[in-house]
């Protein structure tokens, strides 16, 4: 492939402008090879020309000037990753391998067996703790940034050996692959490299069911995907890159690997929020603090039962239903997902699992979790610690009649159950992302410490931010490690647009997730959703008014319904929402009222654009967003439905 400038933010994004003996010619003019309509470019702005020392980016003059790698140039020998900016936007410089000469095709031949490589003492050396979507995503960053320049190692225990790849264990093994379906927003996946979007936006593989919103850039909706599926494809891309990322199929330990990470530049810790390497170098990165996520002196944390389902339900049936209450959420791809119920405390101590054999209770699901799957016998069974989910055993168990009142509320046979599974939910506030885990010796380079994904930030489910979060603060250590890496000790000064971005991160999306935790009284008192649902119970079973009640609950979807219908073709009518609501019991009713609607005008507003910290600074002249661009009507458009509670907001679920 010819080396090219490809478009990496604004309006051009993704676009390639090969390079070759005609000069490259960027500005306003329309005869440009580049043709960009920012008030900030000049109208013949800069061009890229084939000298004898390689492609070399002239500045002709303009008024704001061109930024390479975040510095004005008048003239600058293009290397491959260079970052140009022009009007506000940038583009950058590729070629088909790092070590690509820039010569005349017959020297090209001539000397490309004895292009040097990059010196070991230049080569960035990276260990990432953690496999799944957010460690992952971080390796396949930094080879695309990088190329040679990086070296990768990878930790993850749930992986295994098949011939010459590394693949997920499998059930059998110990494994109970995660498959939820994740709503992954165009914010951060169009900042991951074009091969990686290519590979995980296949067709059939994801949905458009929630609505675009602050986190839709240029145009793109939200997407719909099944975390297994991301995992499968991100692991079997990195597999593809041996060269660079080394895989290992073991958990990463901090003690016996001590002496090798000291010997690295980088430890990324992205394993999760019960992550043992954080808490092993606690000290380093700071105690974390759960008062501000509590009421009363008790710590806030929320359980949920996860019921794999497929349902029957139009999607804005499904997105009507879920966003009118906080009992119950279903996530889906085609029908096809888990429906989230939020227990109240009495509710989640039932979650437990029996041995039959031992007749010993576990609680396997609720604390490891895992995942029971429906065997012969049509029982839920964990085949790891082989226990049966004891609440479906149970004739008279109150949980496990109001898990089946919320497989009614979204038409869902009980035998369309295929597995159960359950997952606690809390949130504390960490001081710091980024440590020095290691100084610099004269043996040793001094290695950097991050903690990203839910080893950062977990985050409560309800709003759906846990995986978006985590790539974004994938998205924001890869560019910053491409950035500043220099082949010598970085220092604290290098990480402060990341550290940064992460404290934002941290302050946007949990204040987001705690008022989906939490709700206020008509006195103005603040209290737990799920506590509301103890209450909604309680009335539900001895002052409750059904029909009122259904009154009500009728009255609050035709209001939503209202604000959903010009952007949801499909909504249903009142007969089709009385006739749905008529099996629920007086029970269920009343607590689908009492949880309340989702509260996203609360939770609306700005969201953390992680693009702002690699903006130049000192540039000539404001910097200004960058311009939205309708969809491409190349682009497929597989959208169900979009739902906008209030003014300037939007939200969909993880």
């Amino acid at each position: 492939m010819p080396p090219a400038i490809v478009g990496d933010e604004g309006p051009l994004a993704g676009q390639r402008f090969p390079v070759s003996d005609k000069p490259v010619t960027f500005g306003r003019r329309g005869d440009n090879s580049v043709v960009i309509t920012s008030d900030r470019a000049s109208r013949f702005h800069a061009e890229v020309r084939r000298e004898a020392e390689g492609y070399v980016l002239h500045d002709r003059g303009s008024r704001n000037g061109t930024l390479v790698n975040g510095t004005r140039v008048t003239s600058h020998l293009l290397q491959p990753g260079d970052t140009i900016t022009i009007g506000g936007e940038t583009f950058r410089f590729e070629a088909f391998d790092d070590s690509e000469t820039i010569m005349d095709a017959s020297l090209l031949q001539t000397f490309v067996g004895s292009l040097p490589s990059v010196e070991p003492g230049q080569v960035l050396r990276v260990t990432i703790s953690g496999g799944g979507p957010v460690g992952l995503g971080l390796a396949l960053l930094l080879e695309h940034l990088m190329g040679p320049r990086v070296s990768i190692t990878m930790y993850d225990g749930r992986w295994t050996q098949d011939g010459s790849r590394i693949v997920w264990k499998n059930a059998a093994q110990g494994n109970n692959r995660r498959q939820q379906v994740v709503t992954v927003q165009s914010r951060q996946y169009l900042n991951l490299p074009e091969e990686v979007q290519a590979r995980l936006f296949t067709e059939g593989s994801y949905t458009e069911m929630w609505p675009a919103g602050p986190d839709s850039i240029r145009g793109y909706s939200p997407r719909n995907i099944r975390i297994a599926y991301i995992e499968d494809t991100l692991l079997e891309m990195a597999n593809e890159k041996s060269d660079r990322i080394r895989l290992v199929p073991a958990n990463f330990d901090p003690v016996n690997d001590h002496e090798a990470v000291a010997q690295d530049h980088v430890l990324a810790i992205c394993e999760g929020g019960r992550s043992r390497t954080r808490e092993h170098f606690s000290d380093k990165f700071g105690k974390a603090d759960k008062s501000i996520y509590s009421l009363d002196g008790h710590h806030v944390q929320d359980v949920v039962l996860g019921l794999r389902v497929k349902s029957g339900l139009s999607d804005p049936m499904i997105v009507l239903l879920t966003v009118a209450q906080n009992r119950f959420l279903l996530n889906a791809l085609r029908g096809e997902g888990f429906l989230n119920m939020r227990l109240t405390d009495e509710e989640a101590r039932e979650v437990v699992g029996i041995d039959p054999i031992r007749h010993v209770f576990e609680e396997c699901i609720a604390s490891s979790p895992c995942l029971m799957g429906r065997n012969d016998d049509g029982d839920f069974h964990c085949a790891t610690h082989m226990t049966l989910f004891l609440p479906a055993l149970i004739r008279g168990s109150a949980l496990w009649k109001r898990a089946k009142e919320g497989l009614r509320l979204f038409g869902i046979p009980e035998d369309d159950v295929s597995a159960v599974t359950a997952f606690r939910l809390d949130m504390v506030q960490r001081p710091r992302f980024t440590a020095q885990l290691h100084s610099p010796t004269s043996a040793t380079p001094g290695t950097y410490g991050f903690l990203l994904g839910d080893a950062a930030n977990a985050i409560h489910f309800w709003p759906g931010r846990g995986l978006n979060s985590g790539l974004a603060s994938a998205i924001s250590l890869a560019r910053s490690l491409n950035r500043n890496w220099r082949g010598r000790a970085f220092r604290d000064a290098d990480f402060v647009r990341h550290e940064a971005a992460m404290s934002m991160l941290q302050y946007r999306h949990k204040s987001r997730a705690w008022n989906a935790m939490v709700t206020t009284d008509e006195h103005g008192v603040t209290q737990a959703i799920k506590d509301k649902i103890v209450q909604g119970i309680e009335e539900g079973g001895a002052v409750s008014d059904r029909d009122a009640d259904v009154d009500a609950l009728m009255e609050r979807l035709r209001q939503i319904r209202t604000r959903l219908e010009p952007r949801i073709p499909g909504m249903p009518d009142d007969a089709a929402l009385v006739r749905h609501l008529g099996d629920l019991k007086p029970e269920t009713v009343r607590t689908l009222l009492v949880s309340g609607a989702w509260d996203t005008l609360i939770v609306g507003g700005e969201e953390v654009d992680i693009d702002i910290f690699d903006r130049p600074i000192g540039s000539d002249g404001p910097q200004t967003e960058r311009p939205v661009v309708p969809r491409r009507p190349d682009t497929p458009v597989r959208r169900a439905g979009a739902v906008s509670l209030g003014p300037a907001e939007a939200t969909s679920p993880e």
